[in-house]
């Protein structure tokens, strides 16, 4: 793992990684020459799983919706997520409302979640509507859908294995609904993947469906670990069973300079900020009291600083102080596998700036640090 290379474009030394070229200072100071030198990593990044190096936006092709990529669809041409395509003239789709392209697993209480730290789960938070004891729910399980395909394409993605999209389990809304009401120790759904946006309509309905049938009184929350950049209509269908099942949803938000994001991920992020704010304003004070959005940042060495965490933080602090958020120390993954784990120091000051903006600041995966 390196410590400090040469910037492609400026021949500063910094934390470069070898699958973009280029450092944070040319992505802010000089966007029109290292987003797209930052963009050629991502082709190749896809042409290793099949999947289109951009979104295809072919005058008169098929559209889709779901999410921020916003594909027009060619004969022959796929969408971002690896999901969809144009077959002879007809939308041909892996996915649908009543069956998705995921796997499953019983993840026990207290889970790794990122937002464990102020959920009912590991807090025993809205007791007994929304928790299942008054503390932590050890003897619970989470049940963990793990969604394949997504709506970015982050290049130190640490469940890549999404993209492998040919490998996916087909899984029906009955089998997760008769699952999870025979075994009576699940209290709690989290939709991740990947990422849930290129298959909300298939989430949303399995959500409501399990909501609708379980017992009266049975604790059991929905909630999303997500990019956040879906189509607003569908992202507000799915918030309506997240609020009222004591669940919550978590944005990731990536970075907030829009050419920083777009080098990381592949897309620019003004969608996901919109629906952020969104939800915030139309859901949050439903209940306040236990909170329906959190945000993560993964602090990325090199490219995720002081200066992105300060910009996001006031982004949080200027809807409501008391949002959750969370920052996530960064080991190598991916096409990043040549950067290192966040080091302390970043970490350190990171958190102090969150701090004095936001009165509800986490660091999640903190014993990395004892590698770093």
């Amino acid at each position: 793992m390196k410590t400090a290379s040469c910037c492609s474009i400026c021949g500063r030394t910094a934390i470069v990684s070898s699958a973009l070229g280029v450092c944070v200072d040319c992505l802010r100071e000089n966007p029109d020459e290292a987003v797209p030198k930052a963009l050629s990593g991502h082709g190749y990044s896809r042409r290793l799983f099949g999947l289109p190096a951009t979104p295809p936006k072919t005058a008169g092709g098929i559209p889709c919706n779901l999410c921020a990529a916003n594909c027009s669809m060619g004969v022959g041409e796929k969408g971002y997520c690896g999901l969809r395509m144009n077959f002879g003239g007809r939308l041909i789709s892996k996915t649908s409302a009543k069956q998705g392209l995921l796997h499953y697993y019983l993840d026990p209480h207290v889970t790794n979640c990122c937002n464990a730290y102020f959920c009912p789960a590991g807090t025993g938070k809205g007791y007994p509507k929304y928790a299942c004891k008054p503390g932590p729910e050890t003897g619970y399980h989470n049940l963990a859908l793990f969604f394949y395909g997504c709506s970015l394409n982050c290049l130190f993605c640490q469940n890549w294995s999404h993209k492998k999209i040919s490998e996916s389990p087909v899984v029906g809304v009955d089998e997760l609904v008769t699952l999870t009401l025979k075994n009576s120790t699940i209290s709690c759904w989290c939709w991740f993947g990947g990422s849930a946006e290129p298959q909300l309509p298939f989430a949303i309905n399995a959500s409501k469906a399990v909501h609708e049938s379980k017992p009266s009184g049975r604790v059991l929350r929905i909630c999303y670990e997500w990019n956040g950049d879906g189509n607003p209509w569908l992202v507000k269908k799915a918030l309506e069973t997240v609020v009222e099942s004591g669940g919550n949803v978590k944005f990731d938000l990536k970075a907030f300079d829009p050419n920083v994001h777009t080098a990381l991920t592949g897309l620019d992020n003004s969608q996901i900020l919109r629906n952020f704010e969104m939800v915030y304003r139309e859901y949050y004070d439903r209940r306040a009291d236990l909170p329906v959005l959190a945000a993560t940042t993964l602090l990325v060495p090199g490219y995720v600083d002081k200066t992105e965490v300060t910009k996001i933080a006031e982004f949080i602090a200027s809807l409501n102080p008391e949002i959750p958020y969370s920052l996530l120390i960064f080991h190598p993954d991916f096409m990043m596998k040549d950067l290192p784990i966040t080091p302390r120091s970043q970490v350190v000051e990171c958190y102090t700036i969150a701090k004095k903006r936001l009165k509800n600041v986490h660091i999640g995966n903190i014993h990395l640090l004892a590698f770093a």
